[in-house]
Parts: C-alpha cells; sequence; structure tokens
C-alpha cells in the first residue's frame, strides 16, 4: 500500500471516530426568551433571544420543562422547552473526499479537527481562489484576522472578479462582501467543548499580511449558523503570488 493510500485510509479511519462528527440537533425559538444559567425560572439571566434565533441542543430531552442549549453565539444555557422549535431532523455531517485529486493538494486530514463539522454543507470539497486579504478585525488584531475562540482564524479574502459567484447574501450582509477562510488551529483554544478537536494538532499554513494578493487552497462550504455566508473551510494552503 502506498504512502498516499494509507494516509487516505488514515483520515478514513479518524474520521469515523472524531467527535466532531457527531449528529447534532438544531432548533429555533418560537418568542423573545431568555436564556438562564440553569434549568430554573429562578436562575441568573445570561442571553436574550429573538423570534427565530437558532439554537443547537446540547442534550437532546428536555431536564425540567428547560432544554440545555448552544446559541449561534456560543453561549451555553437553558431555555424554556415550550419556547423551542425542534427541526425535523440533525443536520448530517460533511462527507470528506477520501481520496482528494493529485493535482488538488486538499488534506482531507484537517476534517478530523474542523470544530462542530456538522455545521458546514460541502458545496466543492476542493477549490483554489484568488484574491485579496483585507483585515477582517476592524484594527483589532494586527495579523488582520479574528481569532475565534475554537481556535481558528476568521479572515476575510476580496475575492479576485472570476469568484465572484462564491459569494452569497450572508457574505454581503455579514462579511462586507469578503469570502471567509478559516484556517483551523491557528491560535490557542479558548473555547472549553472546542479543544478536543485541537487536541495535539496546531495548523502550520503561514498567513500572509492584510493587502496580500493570494492563493487560497481549501474545501468551499457554507457555515449553516450564524449568517449562512460562504467559507474556505478548512484552509489547506494560503500562497502569496
Amino acid at each position: 500500500m502506498g504512502t498516499t493510500l494509507k494516509r487516505t485510509v488514515l483520515c478514513i479511519l479518524l474520521l469515523g471516530l472524531s467527535p466532531s462528527f457527531t449528529w447534532a440537533q438544531q432548533a429555533t425559538i418560537k418568542r423573545a426568551v431568555v436564556v438562564r444559567r440553569d434549568p430554573s425560572r429562578s436562575a441568573p439571566i445570561i442571553a436574550h433571544l429573538a423570534k427565530g434565533d437558532r439554537l443547537m441542543l446540547v442534550q437532546m430531552t428536555a431536564d425540567g420543562g428547560f432544554y440545555h442549549v448552544k446559541t449561534e453565539n456560543d453561549q451555553i444555557g437553558w431555555v424554556g422547552s415550550a419556547y423551542v422549535s425542534l427541526s425535523p431532523t440533525p443536520l448530517p455531517p460533511p462527507t470528506p473526499t477520501p481520496t482528494p485529486p493529485p493535482d488538488t493538494g486538499c488534506d482531507a486530514c484537517l476534517w478530523t479537527h474542523v470544530y462542530h463539522s456538522y455545521r458546514l454543507i460541502v458545496h466543492q470539497q476542493c477549490i483554489v481562489v484568488t484574491g485579496t486579504i483585507v483585515d477582517a478585525s476592524a484594527g483589532g488584531d494586527p495579523d488582520g484576522v479574528r481569532h475565534e475562540a475554537d481556535g481558528d482564524t476568521h479572515g476575510w479574502l476580496k475575492v479576485d472578479p472570476q469568484f465572484q459567484n462564491l459569494l452569497n447574501a450572508g457574505n454581503q450582509k455579514d462579511e462586507d462582501g469578503n469570502l471567509v477562510f478559516e484556517i483551523i488551529c491557528k491560535f490557542a483554544v479558548t473555547q472549553v467543548d472546542a479543544k478536543t478537536a485541537c487536541a495535539n494538532y496546531t495548523d502550520t499554513v503561514k498567513l500572509p499580511p492584510v493587502s496580500s494578493h493570494v492563493r487560497i487552497l481549501g474545501v468551499y462550504v457554507q457555515d449553516t449558523f450564524h449568517g449562512q455566508w460562504m467559507e474556505l473551510h478548512p484552509v489547506t494552503s494560503i500562497a502569496v503570488q
């Protein structure tokens, strides 16, 4: 068995064992409601939700009339079950490409380190996109990307004209017309439930400075949480052109 084939088989086995590929139940809020720290009407309020906001259930069954939930802003707490409308079925995990085409170089093993990969809808298993890196941090970080709690970058690529079709309404509305790119496990993980995904792994993709014209290789996906924008996630490589 060749080295490439062995690596592919190992990736598939790891994907089958990875906790990031578990199914999850999603839900929406029926009316304005509060999120409480504990499953009690007297527990402190930690967040306010509006009708239509989406949630992920931390556990599938209600406890004393409350669901244990995670909000789109990654806040974890309890919401009255009467105000929660469950999605018909959990979203399935994306299917990783078992054998990336030899001329692309996408690394299928990166899927084993994608936090909550089930939320991503894969539109293209491996794609090359060119454009210019712009500041996604509003001047907050010198490297121009947001340092997410799950260890990933949240970067912006102003795509070249031929790639404008990769953007959707979420990119236009929430991401200033840019394509999001995420280098996974790039930074220290501060979100407790995301630590497993990056355990014993740190991505070595070098992040070029803002204003660099680059070629990014990665998986083209839609994030079903947040603004449902399109992303390159995970990123396999970034090369300055």
